[in-house]
C-alpha cells in the first residue's frame, strides 16, 4: 500500500537555503553528500517539517515558523534532547542526527531526524486505506495502548526525570495556557474569562502521577506501518513532550477527537478520521485508557475542557501572528472562527457534563 504522507515543494515565504544548509551537514556527519533535494510536508501550523532527500536516502528536518518571537515555544534544542533519551527505550520514537543552534546557518535553530516510513492519517483516511468497523475500533486500542507504553516509560532509565515539574504541573499549566490566551487576543476573537475562570476555579486535586506526556498526541502524529496500517510504527512532534500528569494528556488528546454523532457545528473542527464508523467515542476511549493504564478516572470533564481550550490558545497563538503578519500563511485567517468554536464547546461541556 502506498499511502506515504507526500511532500511538495515548500510554501512560499518558507524556503530553506539549500547550499547553505548541504555545507553545515557536510561539516557534522559525513553521511550527507550533495545534492540536496528539499521538500515540505503539509500542515506545520507550529513547527515547519521538510524532507532532505540525496538519492535513496531520506531524513526529516524540522525548524520553527518563520516570524515567530517566543523562542522557548518551540525549542529545537529541546525536542532533540527528548528524541536522544527517548529512541533508546521507547520503540516508536525516531533515531534524532544533527541539532544545529547556530542561527547563521538557517536563522533558527533546527534538528534533522531519522524518516519514519509509513501512513500518516489526516482529516480523511486515503482512498487507498479501507478500515471495516472492527479494523477502526482496533486502530483505537493500538492509539490507547502507545499511549500508555508512553506514560509509562522509566523516565530515570530514559535520562529524563529533570525534563520536567511534575509538582503543581496542572495548575501551572491552567494559569500558563491562561495567560498566553491573553497575550494574544484579537478583539475578533471570544474573551474567553468564564471558561479560564471555571478551569481556575476546578483543579483536580494534586494526583502525585508523574509521567513523561508527548502534549499532542493523536492520529496524524503517529506513524502506521503500510504493510499493516493497524499497527502503529512511530509517534512524530515531540516538541510539547515534558514531564507531568498523563491524564492532562489524555485530555489533550481527547480534544481533537469528533465523534460521528457529533453535532454539525462540531463537524467543522474535524481534522482527523475519527468519525469513520467503528472508532471509539470519546467515552469509550477514557474507559479504555483507565482499564489499560490502571489509573482510576472518576470525572474526566476538567482534562477534555482543559484540553479544549489549549487547542484554542494553540490556534489563537497560530491566527494572532497571521493578524500581525509575521505570517503571510493563508491558512491560518480562518483560525479565528476555529478559536470560538472550541471556546463554545468548553462552555457546552461545562453546562451538560458530558464528553
Amino acid at each position: 500500500m502506498s499511502t506515504r504522507d507526500e511532500t511538495s515543494a515548500p510554501r512560499s515565504g518558507e524556503e530553506l537555503d539549500a547550499g547553505k544548509l548541504l555545507e553545515w551537514l557536510k561539516r557534522q556527519n559525513p553521511v550527507f553528500t550533495g545534492p540536496l533535494q528539499i521538500t515540505q510536508f503539509p500542515g506545520g501550523a507550529s513547527n515547519l517539517t521538510y524532507l532532505l532527500r540525496q538519492g535513496g536516502q531520506e531524513w526529516v528536518l524540522r525548524r520553527p515558523p518563520f516570524g515567530t518571537k517566543a523562542k522557548t515555544a518551540h525549542d529545537m534544542g529541546r525536542e532533540f534532547r527528548v528524541l536522544s533519551a527517548l529512541h533508546r527505550v521507547f520503540p516508536y520514537c525516531p533515531k534524532p542526527t544533527v541539532s544545529c543552534e547556530d542561527e547563521s546557518v538557517m536563522g533558527c535553530p533546527f534538528y534533522v531526524m531519522e524518516r519514519l516510513n509509513g501512513i500518516i492519517l489526516r482529516k480523511d483516511l486515503p482512498p487507498e486505506l479501507t478500515l471495516s468497523p472492527q479494523d477502526a475500533r482496533t486502530l483505537c486500542e493500538h492509539l490507547v495502548e502507545v499511549q500508555v507504553a508512553l506514560h509509562h516509560v522509566d523516565v530515570q532509565a530514559a535520562g529524563l526525570a529533570d525534563f520536567g515539574k511534575p509538582e503543581g504541573y496542572v495548575r501551572r499549566q491552567v494559569e500558563g495556557w491562561n495567560e498566553r490566551f491573553r497575550k494574544a487576543r484579537t478583539d475578533d476573537v471570544p474573551d474567553a474569562e468564564e471558561l479560564m475562570k471555571w478551569l481556575a476555579g476546578h483543579l483536580p486535586p494534586e494526583s502525585g502521577r508523574a509521567a513523561l506526556i508527548h502534549n499532542d498526541y493523536k492520529f496524524d502524529n503517529v506513524v502506521l506501518d503500510p504493510k499493516d496500517p493497524l499497527k502503529i510504527i512511530g509517534v512524530l512532534d515531540w516538541e510539547m513532550a515534558t514531564l507531568g500528569d498523563p491524564l492532562m494528556d489524555l485530555g489533550c488528546s481527547l480534544a481533537y477527537w469528533i465523534q460521528a454523532d457529533d453535532p454539525e457545528e462540531l463537524q467543522l473542527a474535524r481534522m482527523l478520521p475519527t468519525n469513520v464508523p467503528g472508532m471509539m467515542t470519546r467515552r469509550e476511549l477514557v474507559d479504555d485508557y483507565a482499564r489499560k493504564s490502571g489509573l482510576p478516572i472518576h470525572d474526566f470533564h476538567f482534562y477534555y475542557v482543559f484540553g479544549l481550550f489549549r487547542l484554542a490558545v494553540i490556534a489563537q497563538q497560530i491566527y494572532y501572528r497571521y493578524v500581525q503578519g509575521q505570517t503571510a500563511n493563508k491558512r491560518f485567517a480562518q483560525f479565528g472562527l476555529f478559536v470560538g468554536l472550541l471556546c463554545f464547546r468548553a462552555e457546552q461541556v461545562i453546562q451538560s457534563g458530558t464528553l
